[in-house]
């Protein structure tokens, strides 16, 4: 048992909420509108990265044609329509989890790279917004991942230190964001495995968030 953990920092997109694997869909036929042919590789080499550090990236795949802008507001507009339509799935074990760290008197904060307007949407929409203290989004960080900025932002919104937070992450950039912010970070891998340089920033891999969720009296 760690008593020195006193938060629970969460990613949304593909840790909390079903929905990279309609980003990889929308980005990819975003992309095909304007006549790119985005791959799942390129699609997984921004998972959980900042517009900033986004952009260069897909303007150096595919050459300064690439308007970094309009293929991502495409991107939003097909994604939106699609969930409207269909709401939006939770990851199997959320629930349970929430509820098992709030009775323990957990702290619990949101870092994620969407931006604020649709991460309460999507929080709305899941039924889960109530359980957390703060909400931090990728449009008020200035730095955001794989930077460590958004991880010492939540913390510090919890009023806690980031080393006293864990910090659950799906995507190698988000674990280097909070590794590098001193939380102690938690893989839940969604649609990639923590790779060779991703394993030694661990403090745990689950397969879900309902393992996750069995562990909690050893991790706390």
């Amino acid at each position: 048992m760690n008593s020195n953990i006193k938060g629970a920092i969460f990613d949304m997109d593909g840790l909390m909420l079903d929905t990279e694997k309609l980003y990889l869909r929308f980005w990819r036929e975003a992309a095909a509108f304007y006549g790119f042919e985005m791959t799942t590789q390129h699609v997984l080499g921004i998972r959980s990265l900042a517009a900033k550090f986004a952009q260069p990236k897909l303007k150096g795949i595919f050459g300064e044609s690439f308007d970094y802008c309009k293929v991502r507001s495409k991107r939003k507009e097909l994604m939106a329509e699609f969930i409207e339509h269909n709401g939006i799935e939770k990851k199997q074990g959320l629930d349970e989890l929430l509820q098992s760290l709030s009775r323990r008197g957990i702290k619990l904060a949101v870092a994620t790279a969407t931006d604020r307007e649709r991460t309460e949407n999507y929080l709305e929409k899941a039924a889960v917004k109530q359980y957390f203290d703060a909400i931090i989004t990728g449009d008020i960080i200035t730095n955001g991942k794989p930077e460590p900025d958004i991880y010492l932002t939540a913390a510090k919104a919890l009023d806690l230190a980031s080393e006293q937070c864990i910090a659950l992450e799906d995507s190698p950039n988000g674990i280097r964001s909070a590794y590098t912010a001193g939380c102690k970070a938690i893989m839940i891998p969604d649609l990639t495995q923590p790779d060779e340089e991703i394993k030694p920033m661990l403090y745990g891999c689950y397969a879900s968030l309902s393992e996750l969720c069995a562990q909690l009296d050893v991790l706390l």
